[in-house]
């Protein structure tokens, strides 16, 4: 899994660009952890409870993206996609998967957390 952070240098802005096809982490990255060290410090004892067999699953529903882990990987996601509403759009107006969700390993996302922390550290 490839990924980049930066701070955008005109505007401040946190960036977090990952590979075509898990643009949602990205995202999600930015948009639902950005720098809340509480938000971190959470998942990472989620994480640790997975990795020791003491649960099963977790999911946090954030403002725009959800997130899923289990033992195995880890799963973000735009909200629009759980929703119960049954909308159709046209071809060319289609969310782009990429975009809307994304799948990675847990050990890759957890090498990814750390690097997202030791950056936001740098950051600020």
């Amino acid at each position: 899994m490839e990924y980049e952070f930066r701070r955008n240098t005109s505007t401040g802005n946190l960036l977090a660009n990952f590979s075509m096809g898990q643009e949602a982490l990205g995202f999600w990255f930015v948009e639902e952890l950005g720098g809340c060290t509480e938000k971190y410090e959470e998942i990472c004892q989620v994480i640790a409870k997975l990795q020791f067999n003491q649960l099963i699953h977790w999911r946090s529903v954030g403002k725009a993206l959800s997130i899923e882990l289990d033992n195995e990987q880890v799963r973000v996601f735009a909200n629009e996609l759980e929703s119960d509403e049954e909308f159709e759009l046209e071809d060319a107006l289609s969310l782009y998967d990429g975009e809307s969700e994304a799948f990675c390993g847990l050990d890759d996302f957890l090498v990814a957390l750390e690097s997202w922390r030791v950056f936001i550290g740098e950051s600020y």
